[in-house]
């Protein structure tokens, strides 16, 4: 039978310090992590790492981060990745939280932390609800805006940020020739604009 391993991921986003992520790595390693996986991307893009990870672990290991965020973009995607870990007989750690899914105490903090997660999501759609039935009767619903046109408008505040098309793709979880689109799509709209106003004038 393999030896239990202590297994680490760390992560941040593309944009945060590197510092930050060295120290993660370094905390990582104090508590005896002997294999980590590492990436810099957003927590709401693609992480290959962390799908190698859960690939990696077998019965018995214990995987750790630092803190919740660095693992989880929601706790509905937390408890999903405790449910794949604990399917391969491994545990989690989390050293900010002092949670730790192989005791008793650590199961009941996960438990009462989705059960939390999970009332709080209901409150949302309830008013959620409400809000559009108020809307309605004011005949102000407009409905969900177009997933395309959303994602227009985050490039184009990101681009106006600075950021490189390359960046804004890793951030949105999106193709590069699809910001590569979006931009040039703006500058068109941009140049019509400018040439109405100047026909007008």
């Amino acid at each position: 039978m393999a030896a239990e391993k202590v297994i680490g991921y760390a992560r941040t986003s593309t944009v945060e310090q590197a510092a930050g992520f060295e120290a993660q790595v370094r905390e990582l390693e104090a508590v005896g992590a002997t294999k980590i996986f590492k990436e810099q991307v957003s927590s709401v893009s693609h992480r290959a790492q962390l799908d190698a990870l859960i690939d990696f672990v077998r019965e018995g290991d214990t995987v750790i981060v630092t803190k919740l965020d660095r693992l989880a973009r929601s706790m509905r995607d937390l408890l999903e990745i405790v449910a794949q870990i604990e399917k391969k007989g491994a545990g989690l750690r989390i050293l900010a939280m002092n949670l730790d899914t192989t005791t008793a105490t650590g199961k009941l903090m996960l438990n009462v932390l989705g059960s939390v997660a999970e009332f709080e999501r209901s409150m949302m759609l309830e008013r959620q609800a409400v809000g559009i039935a108020k809307a309605k009767a004011e005949g102000k619903y407009r409905g969900r805006q177009p997933t395309a046109r959303r994602q227009a408008g985050q490039v184009e505040a990101l681009l106006e940020q600075g950021l490189g098309p390359v960046d804004i793709a890793r951030k949105l979880g999106i193709a590069r020739s699809s910001v590569y689109r979006i931009a040039e799509k703006a500058i068109h709209e941009r140049k019509a604009k400018k040439q109405l106003l100047i026909e007008e004038i």
